[in-house]
């Protein structure tokens, strides 16, 4: 059990890369929804965070019994929050550009992690690694929204 939390947690071993493995599992997900963009819908987005999130909870307090606390190769954790940054946001006829803001607000507040997204670091086990990155979603999913309004016609 503990052999499949660490190839969920890792990003399907995304995790391992020796550089900027958030980033490389954001830039991930941003490519494989490009293809899809057109077709997204809130409810096929909705149904993957409410499955990955607890999910996700579960597989990083399992791989942080190996890894240690927040390690780097968890990445599953970036997986949800650009889920939750593009979910619902109307993308329109730009899905490269909106998905590529997306990735880089997304990469800003994870690592910014302005008030109340530091704190809930200190969440327990997997629930501190998974939320945060939920709340950047969360902001970037706002700011992409207003920044497509203002930007794309």
């Amino acid at each position: 059990m503990r052999r499949a939390a660490l190839w969920l947690a890792t990003g399907l071993r995304i995790g391992f890369l020796p550089i900027a493995p958030a980033t490389w599992a954001s830039f991930a997900v941003a490519l494989l929804l490009l293809p899809i963009a057109g077709r997204l819908t809130a409810w096929g987005v909705g149904v993957a965070i409410l499955a990955l999130f607890p999910l996700g909870v579960w597989a990083s307090g399992e791989a942080e019994k190996v890894l240690g606390h927040d390690a780097k190769p968890i990445v599953i954790d970036e997986v949800v929050g650009m889920l939750v940054s593009v979910w619902a946001v109307p993308i329109g006829s730009h899905p490269a550009f909106a998905l590529a803001l997306a990735f880089f607000l997304f990469r800003v507040f994870d690592v910014w992690k302005p008030f109340p997204i530091r704190r809930s670091q200190r969440l327990p086990g997997g629930w501190g690694v998974v939320v945060d990155d939920v709340l950047a979603g969360v902001v970037t999913n706002l700011v992409l929204r207003l920044a497509l309004r203002w930007v794309l016609p």
